[in-house]
């Protein structure tokens, strides 16, 4: 017969092991939603998604995806686990923004456009703005006062969509270095939204100019050109250049000295003619 205190003691130690790993499951699937740049939301955009404009709005969705995706004003906006995200590349990274800082028309997106809503939208009307007031609370509902009243005859213009990025999927999809660089020579559009340029700012994606960088405006010359006459240049030393002083002092020196020869040869002239030899 089985020890009974052995055999608990085995039960105990199976049950403790599979509570751990439980455990470890759960902050596994947790941290899913951590909002670190770089790191996965439960997001995977293989390719770049089809992108619908929502009637009426400035705002774009995308019907295909299995999640809450969205572009507006330049950016791209995700609503994922209670959380809002945004890039400036479809499939990231994406940075984590508070809920007072979501921009008014995302926020107004009607609920049908969620294609993964969370439980908590169950029976609010299709056709109307998800409740945030009710589900951020009084507080975010005083900061925010009248997010859900606008005039919808003047709604802006919707951005154009980056669509340069289609060319950039799979193991194309370029590191964030590489994004700053492709999102400021292709897509010149700048956010008109104070939020979204807000956004800009904190992803350090630079402003395009319009302009191409600053160039030199003298007339360029060949390469060989240039390397002949810098060998001129280091052959030839340049000359001091004299004030009007020195030249004046220089010529006088010059005329004195030549006066002066020539009275010496006229000297040597008078000794050696015949007529004026001197008596001994």
């Amino acid at each position: 017969m089985k020890n009974p205190i052995k055999c608990l003691g085995r039960w105990a130690l199976l049950l403790s092991m599979s509570l751990g790993a439980a455990a470890s499951q759960a902050e596994t699937q947790f941290s899913i939603g951590i909002s670190v740049p770089g790191v996965s939301i439960g997001i995977n955009t293989p390719a770049y998604p089809q992108l619908v404009r929502v009637p009426n709005y400035p705002v774009y969705y995308a019907p295909g995806s299995q999640n809450n995706y969205f572009f507006y004003d330049g950016l791209y906006w995700v609503y994922q686990q209670d959380n809002w995200y945004s890039s400036s590349w479809y499939d990231g990274p994406w940075y984590a923004v508070g809920p007072q800082y979501v921009p008014l028309y995302v926020l107004r997106v009607p609920v049908r456009y969620y294609r993964n809503p969370p439980p908590y939208f169950g029976g609010w009307q299709r056709d109307a703005p998800p409740r945030w007031g009710d589900h951020w609370g009084n507080d975010w509902q005083r900061q925010r006062k009248g997010w859900d009243r606008w005039n919808r005859s003047a709604a802006p213009a919707p951005a154009p969509l980056p669509a340069y990025q289609r060319q950039y999927s799979g193991e194309r999809y370029p590191r964030v270095e590489q994004q700053r660089e492709l999102q400021g020579r292709s897509y010149r559009y700048q956010p008109r939204d104070a939020e979204v340029r807000q956004r800009y700012q904190q992803q350090a994606v630079p402003a395009p100019t319009g302009r191409p960088p600053l160039q030199d405006a003298r007339p360029q010359q060949p390469p060989q050109q240039k390397q002949q006459q810098g060998a001129e240049r280091r052959e030839t030393k340049p000359q001091q250049a004299q004030g009007p002083g020195q030249s004046q002092g220089q010529g006088k020196r010059d005329s004195d000295g030549k006066a002066k020869a020539k009275n010496q040869d006229k000297d040597r002239e008078d000794k050696d003619a015949p007529g004026q030899q001197r008596k001994p």
